[in-house]
């Protein structure tokens, strides 16, 4: 199981998406060494702060993580097409 986040995109949201392109790349060669990867997706990329109590539920952006900072839907959508495409390949090897 691989993390795309955190250690492993240096804590920047966005490298999940060359993370998950690595990953892709090792499986579409033939590795069998990954069963799962975690992304940290949401509709919208980023992430905002949040404190109950401090601020304002109605001044959040819908979408949009208030934990860790997520890719956005088109970057998972292009994640999960990248590693689908992986898998298909090392199918066919």
């Amino acid at each position: 199981m691989v993390d795309c986040s955190h250690a492993n995109s240096s804590k920047q949201h966005e490298k999940q998406l060359d993370v998950a392109r690595d990953i892709a790349a090792q499986i579409a060669g033939g590795s069998r060494s990954v069963f799962g990867l975690m992304i940290e997706s949401h509709l919208n990329a980023g992430a905002q702060k949040f404190s109950p109590g401090k601020d304002l539920p109605g001044a959040l952006e819908y979408g949009k993580s208030i934990t860790d900072a997520c890719l956005g839907w088109d970057d998972s959508l292009a994640s999960l097409a990248v590693l689908s495409d992986a898998v298909k390949a090392r199918r066919a090897l």
